[in-house]
C-alpha cells in the first residue's frame, strides 16, 4: 500500500502511540505533520529523522491542543505548507488519577479539553477538504475506557466515551463523502502516559510499583501483556487503506482481551 501524496497530521505525535503512527504512515509516503509539546530542538529532530529514513516532507507543529485558536493556526498552517490534510489523527491526550472527590478542576478541565475537544476542532476544520477531495481518513485513539471504566479517572473514561460518540457521529455525517472515522481503542501500552501515572495509582491505592503493574494494569489484559505502539501504528496503516474503505464509525480494540470480559 502507498500513502504518497497524501497529508498525515498527527496530534500528540512527539512520543509513545502518535510518534509510533507518524512513522508507520511516513514509512507508507505520506508527509506528516507532528503536533507535540517536547523541546524544539528534540521535535526539530524527530522530524528530520522521518523526513530523512521514509523519503517525505515532514515538519512539526507546538499547538496547545487547549487552545482552539493555536489549532486553528496548526491546521491552517499545515494546509500552507503540505496541502489539504488528508488523514487526521487524534491522539494528543493526558492523565490524571485521582479519587474523583478530590479531582482538581483545573485537571478536569484540562484532560477535556486535549483529550476530547481538540479533537472537535480538528475534525470540524479537517472534514471540508477531506469532503471536497473525495477522500479521507480520521483516526481518533481512543481506549479501552472508551467501552469501560475504572476507578479514579473520572476525566479520562468521560473524555474517551465523549470521543467514541464523537467518532460516530462524525462517520455518520461522512459517510457518503468518502471519508472514514473510526476510534482505535488500545488496552494499555508501555508509553510515557502509562509509566508517568504509576506514581499517582500507587498512592491512591496504596500500592507499589511492581503492584501497579500486575495487579492494576496487566489485571485487565487477559494476555498479560502490553499492547506495543508499532501495533497501533499498523493498525493506523490498515484504517488508511483500500481494504477499510467500508469500516466507519467502529471503535477497534487492540487491548489483549481486556474488554472481552
Amino acid at each position: 500500500m502507498s500513502l504518497a501524496g497524501k497529508t498525515a497530521l498527527v496530534t500528540g505525535g512527539t512520543s509513545g502511540i502518535g510518534l509510533a503512527i507518524a512513522r508507520a504512515l511516513a514509512a507508507e509516503g505520506a508527509d506528516v505533520v507532528i503536533n507535540g509539546l517536547v523541546d524544539p530542538q528534540e521535535n526539530a529532530q524527530i522530524a528530520d529523522d522521518i523526513a530523512q529514513n521514509c523519503k517525505v516532507k515532514s515538519y512539526t507543529s507546538p499547538a496547545d491542543m487547549c487552545d482552539p485558536d493555536a489549532i486553528a493556526r496548526m491546521m491552517a498552517e499545515a494546509k500552507e505548507k503540505l496541502g489539504t490534510i488528508d488523514i487526521l489523527v487524534n491522539n494528543a491526550g493526558i492523565q490524571h488519577v485521582s479519587a474523583v472527590e478530590e479531582f482538581p478542576i483545573e485537571k478536569w478541565n484540562q484532560i477535556i479539553a486535549i483529550n476530547l475537544s481538540s479533537a472537535f476542532h480538528t475534525i470540524r476544520l479537517a472534514v471540508p477538504g477531506m469532503k471536497q477531495k473525495g477522500w479521507g481518513r480520521i483516526i481518533n485513539t481512543a481506549s479501552a475506557h472508551s467501552l469501560v471504566a475504572s476507578p479514579y479517572k473520572a476525566a479520562y473514561v468521560a473524555a474517551k466515551h465523549g470521543l467514541a460518540g464523537l467518532t460516530k457521529t462524525v462517520a455518520l455525517e461522512t459517510a457518503q463523502a468518502g471519508v472514514t472515522v473510526n476510534c482505535i481503542s488500545p488496552g494499555y501500552v508501555w508509553t510515557p502516559l502509562v509509566e508517568n501515572q504509576i506514581p499517582d495509582t500507587m498512592q491512591a491505592r496504596g500500592l507499589t510499583k511492581e503492584q501497579v503493574i500486575e495487579d492494576v494494569l496487566l489485571k485487565a489484559q487477559p494476555t498479560k501483556q502490553f499492547v506495543t505502539v508499532d501495533q497501533i501504528g499498523a493498525m493506523a496503516v490498515f484504517l488508511c487503506s483500500d481494504a477499510a474503505s467500508q469500516i466507519t464509525g467502529a471503535n477497534l480494540s487492540v487491548d489483549g482481551g481486556w474488554t472481552a470480559q
